[in-house]
């Protein structure tokens, strides 16, 4: 049986997933309805148990289980880093 996490931990998971955050998924322990494994898809929220809620590529909506399912965070490409930066450097507002 998985134990609860605390805040702190949850809120570790909040701040190493923030809403946004690519992912791409490698295995999903769900024997009813996985997710195949090369899908990629955005985290909408982490919920108190440390779940991250998902909007898949494919329309699906199954949230990953840290410690159970694997994956890979797909880190933003150089150009949306390069923009990003843009932004802050002009105090956010856009031109």
């Amino acid at each position: 049986m998985k134990s609860f996490l605390s805040q702190k931990q949850v809120e570790k998971i909040k701040e190493q997933y923030p809403v946004g955050t690519r992912i791409e998924l490698i295995h999903m322990e769900d024997p009813y309805g996985p997710i195949e494994p090369g899908m990629q898809g955005t985290v909408e929220s982490v919920d108190d148990a440390g779940t991250l809620h998902m909007r898949w590529d494919n329309g699906r909506t199954l949230g990953i289980v840290l410690g159970e399912d694997q994956f890979k965070v797909i880190p933003e490409s150089q150009e949306e880093v390069v923009d990003n930066d843009q932004k802050q450097t002009m105090g956010g507002m856009g031109m």
